[in-house]
């Protein structure tokens, strides 16, 4: 894996070199000398991240299966009121 170092300058003035440089490693592109972003190829980006997950996937913890939690929402303090759509 190839690390290039690239100003903001240099960056806007050849674009394509900062692309091509991508995918051979991530470009760290700096401001004023201090490193402030990091350009990754989209392939390096899925790899880091991990697998996309379900929301219902995310919330779940092994171990917790018997756990109840009280999903109640505040009260609200505001004065808008919704319609009551209940039968009659």
């Amino acid at each position: 894996m190839t690390i290039t170092k690239l100003s903001s300058r240099e960056l806007n003035q050849d674009i394509g070199r900062a692309k091509r440089a991508a995918k051979l490693g991530p470009v760290i592109i700096t401001d004023r000398g201090k490193p402030a972003h990091v350009l990754l190829s989209f392939e390096e980006y899925e790899r880091l991240i991990g697998p996309r997950r379900s929301l219902l996937e995310a919330l779940y913890m092994p171990g917790m299966e018997d756990i109840e939690l009280d999903l109640d929402r505040p009260k609200s303090t505001s004065s808008h009121r919704f319609p009551d759509f209940g039968a009659d």
